[in-house]
């Protein structure tokens, strides 16, 4: 009997998140839901995905990093968390590796990723 296989079946009938598609490059607000004492509210975080990992839903995460009064802060996000309230995309990037750490070392205009263009198909 195979455990895990057990455990990420299950997870993966629970977790049908209606989250958009989004990969390293993009720019991305996860709006996260934060307990705080008997008090609950909603955060935003938002930044620039690094890395997309994981193969089964139960392993899947995301790592996203902003920065912040001119520090570097990076987060991991599991994607069937229960804390996460929405995602949504704010631009989608145009970079050629499937894990951008170099932008960890990078700063100002050098930390710019280009935007991609997307053509509407109904302007046809």
């Amino acid at each position: 009997m195979d455990y895990i296989k057990l455990v990420n079946d299950a997870f993966a009938n629970e977790a049908v998140n209606n989250y958009p598609d989004f990969k390293a490059g993009d720019t991305i607000t996860v709006t996260y839901r934060i307990k705080e004492g008997d008090k609950e509210r909603l955060q935003k975080f938002r930044g620039v995905v690094l890395q997309v990992r994981g193969a089964s839903p139960a392993t899947k995460t995301f790592t996203v990093r902003k920065i912040s009064n001119g520090i570097g802060v990076e987060r991991i996000f599991p994607f069937n968390s229960p804390f996460i309230d929405s995602i949504e995309v704010n631009k989608y990037g145009k970079v050629r590796r499937a894990r951008i750490f170099y932008l960890r070392d990078l700063s100002g205009k050098k930390a710019r990723i280009k935007e991609k263009k997307y053509v509407a198909k109904d302007a046809e």
